[in-house]
């Protein structure tokens, strides 16, 4: 759903602010067609919500829905991989102020049990749910005994006896 180039755009200037479909062609300079698609399919996909604000001529803007708001955190992971590993010595192009404090912050993944910074390499993963019931399934289907094939019937010829 994000993997596509332009989604991930419209998705940062979303976050940005960026509601409308003109402003959205004129910050990413983007076909408008293009535009028209990507912003349909994440509508279609319940990312963004198509919201009425004019009657004549009838116009939208683009709301980002819950499901929507909640691919922040893959976004700013992303800028932050960008800022360490691409900024080639001048810096990050974009800073992140918290509202709260008008601090300069450094999104962080931490543990929700214990709110300890996780990475890579404090972390492991398990199977969830879906995949442990498939594979109790797929073990159950193995164990069981094979079932013999069914002999034919010996006797009289059909039609005879």
């Amino acid at each position: 759903m994000v993997g596509e180039r332009w989604t991930l755009l419209i998705l940062r200037e979303a976050f940005a602010g960026l509601r409308r479909f003109e402003d959205l062609q004129a910050h990413l300079g983007i076909a408008r067609n293009v535009l028209a698609a990507r912003l349909q399919g994440l509508v279609d996909r319940g990312v963004f919500e198509r919201i009425s604000y004019q009657t004549s001529p009838e116009r939208f803007e683009y709301r980002l829905t819950a499901k929507g708001l909640e691919l922040y955190p893959v976004l700013v992971a992303l800028m932050r991989w960008g800022d360490r590993w691409l900024d080639q010595g001048e810096g990050a192009p974009i800073v992140l102020v918290h509202k709260d404090c008008g601090q300069e912050a450094l999104a962080t993944l931490t543990c929700s049990h214990c709110g300890k910074p996780v990475d890579a390499r404090t972390m492991r993963a398990v199977l969830g749910a879906p995949l442990r019931r498939r594979a109790d399934t797929e073990r159950a289907k193995a164990a069981a005994p094979a079932a013999r094939p069914q002999r034919a019937r010996r006797g009289p010829p059909a039609g005879k006896g």
